[in-house]
């Protein structure tokens, strides 16, 4: 890897961690980076996955007094780990080739999941604030699907889990976001597992963006949420929606 490429996944790194910090979907910018470094993109997936797992740990400490009881925590975990599982080894199975072709297409869904997370948020809001029962079969699957979109996609999982945990419990938002860190974290770590030992790894990659996400996380939390998070996620729903059309033009070409 040569100082111009270092130096793009460095700046992305840091780009990721405040993203995350403040509007959500940097993953899809490590990711992107990655790409442009020359890394295929599937070792890009895997690498970006591992790259980025530190920072889901690190959300779930900061919000660990606002986690549900751990009889609630321990409903949900065997679908996370589950879904995780299986998101993961669909992602491993899947011949470069075919991966190459459709991802354009993941990362046009993933932007557009990001795009659509003001209106998941109000969804889930509304959801929180509306008293009934719970629906603990369709919780059960809606963690799983979560799962797999989280090991296979990754980008913007954590918006699908918040809406999906939102709508199908009552439980206060903070509540509902600190489980969506921790499940993501675990989904997070069963993906990781899976592609450290079975996946192949750029491990460059991951020493240099791993730090560099950390940085920006912290810059994030500190600095840029003086700024609207809704622009800052514009830039990147924009950027991702960019970068897929030139992935899909490439692969037509």
């Amino acid at each position: 890897m040569d100082p111009i490429q270092a130096t793009l996944l460095v700046a992305a790194g840091v780009a990721t961690g405040a993203f995350n910090a403040v509007a959500g979907g940097g993953s899809l910018i490590a990711f992107s980076a990655l790409i442009a470094a020359g890394i295929p993109p599937l070792t890009a997936k895997l690498t970006s996955t591992v790259a980025v797992f530190p920072g889901n740990v690190a959300s779930v400490a900061g919000g660990y007094r606002d986690l549900p009881p751990r009889a609630d925590v321990r409903r949900v975990l065997p679908a996370a780990v589950g879904g995780g599982v299986a998101g993961s080894v669909l992602l491993l199975v899947t011949p470069s080739r075919v991966f190459d072709a459709i991802v354009p297409f993941l990362v046009i869904a993933a932007s557009a999941v990001l795009g659509l997370r003001g209106r998941l948020d109000g969804l889930a809001r509304r959801s929180v604030l509306r008293h009934g029962r719970e629906h603990p079969a369709a919780l059960q699957v809606s963690v799983a699907l979560g799962g797999v979109y989280g090991g296979y996609v990754g980008a913007g999982f954590g918006i699908v889990l918040v809406a999906g945990l939102a709508l199908l419990q009552h439980e206060p938002l903070t509540r509902t976001i600190a489980l969506k860190n921790l499940l993501s974290a675990v989904i997070s770590f069963t993906a990781v597992v899976l592609f450290v030992l079975f996946g192949t790894v750029n491990w460059a990659g991951v020493a240099i963006l791993a730090p560099a996400t950390v940085v920006g996380g912290y810059v994030g939390a500190r600095l840029l949420r003086r700024l609207p998070g809704g622009p800052l996620r514009a830039v990147v729903v924009a950027f991702g929606v960019v970068f897929g059309l030139f992935l899909l033009g490439r692969n037509v070409l």
